[in-house]
């Protein structure tokens, strides 16, 4: 690791001007959890970290009666503990407490999370070629072991896969970030946060160097009471996905589907809403083949590379499940 400037205003103001007199390169540092390792491996060689896990401005977990505030710096494992996210939101609860470990989520802050770095194994060793860590090195991830590549919304540029799976249950269920920056707060939703590949894969979301989140703010709807997070991964703990699904589900007393939202996580460049795998599932009454269906249809642009195909199945059998799972919970 090498060294590097450390500063840790106490107020929001104070790091917005910190962040505004910053050196190109410099680093927001919350729980750490991403961003030492990265520094570690040589991957992140910031000038300066600026440390926000302190500011007032960012913590607390508030319910209004159309929707759940967090601070940018409440903790992972506060998300998954509270009962309103619990009894409201199971699939937020469920998409936190999959991921990691608990020495983590006590750790990872939900900002943090929500702008993690890629776990490429390319992007992670700096001994390879990595057009996210190096823009115009190349991509040895193309033709090197793709098991994890992406299949969705890659590049020639980059392939590698978004790793969170908060993010996925946000972009679900139309959440949106509250941003602060030098012309004060803006607020964008969460499905336009990240950003694909394309030619510049270096760039994965649309803050500037001066910006930071502030909050998320998750509408509270019936649909999120009839959700899931399914992630499926190769061990039962401490792993990323291979492929998840963010389901919600709302029922009228017939049994039929009268509101939808499904996500991908595991198998996309950024957090990945399947729009037209929803709008299958509206006004029908959920069977195996419908959900079935749903699947097909949320990976039909997927694009596998030489050993990751598997996953093209893998995810068609996620979605169907974890859209039997939330017919179960959901609302009618």
């Amino acid at each position: 690791m090498r060294p590097f400037a450390y500063a840790a205003p106490g107020s929001l103001p104070a790091v917005l001007d910190a962040l505004r007199d910053a050196r190109p390169g410099t680093k927001i540092l919350a729980g750490g959890t991403t961003l030492y390792d990265l520094m570690k491996l040589g991957v992140e060689a910031p000038p300066a970290v600026i440390d926000v896990h302190r500011l007032p401005e960012l913590t607390g977990i508030s319910v209004t009666e159309t929707e759940l505030v967090f601070g940018a710096g409440v903790r992972m494992a506060d998300v998954s503990d509270h009962p309103v996210v619990s009894a409201d939101y199971p699939a937020l609860a469920e998409s936190i407490w999959r991921a990691a470990s608990q020495q983590l989520r006590n750790m990872a802050t939900l900002g943090g999370n929500l702008l993690q770095r890629t776990r490429c194994s390319y992007f992670r060793d700096t001994d390879f070629a990595c057009n996210k860590r190096k823009p115009g090195s190349g991509c040895d991830a193309m033709e090197g072991l793709d098991r994890h590549n992406a299949l969705l919304g890659a590049s020639s540029s980059c392939s590698a896969t978004y790793a969170g799976d908060f993010a996925i249950a946000l972009v679900a269920f139309d959440a949106v970030v509250d941003v602060a920056g030098p012309l004060g707060e803006r607020s964008l939703a969460l499905a336009d946060l990240h950003v694909e590949p394309g030619e510049n894969p270096d760039r994965e979301h649309v803050l500037a160097a001066d910006e930071l989140i502030v909050r998320i703010r998750v509408p509270l709807t019936a649909v999120g009471r009839g959700s899931t997070y399914l992630k499926i991964r190769d061990r039962e703990s401490y792993a990323f996905a291979l492929a998840s699904a963010a389901i919600g589900l709302v029922l009228d007393d017939g049994g039929v589907v009268t509101e939808s939202r499904i996500a991908l996580g595991g198998v996309a460049t950024r957090p990945w809403r399947a729009v037209e795998a929803e709008r299958s599932l509206l006004g029908s009454v959920l069977t195996e083949e419908s959900a079935r269906r749903a699947g097909e249809i949320a990976f039909a642009a997927a694009r596998p590379g030489h050993t990751n195909g598997f996953r093209v199945e893998l995810g068609i059998r996620t979605v169907a499940e974890a859209v039997r799972i939330a017919g179960k919970r959901a609302v009618r």
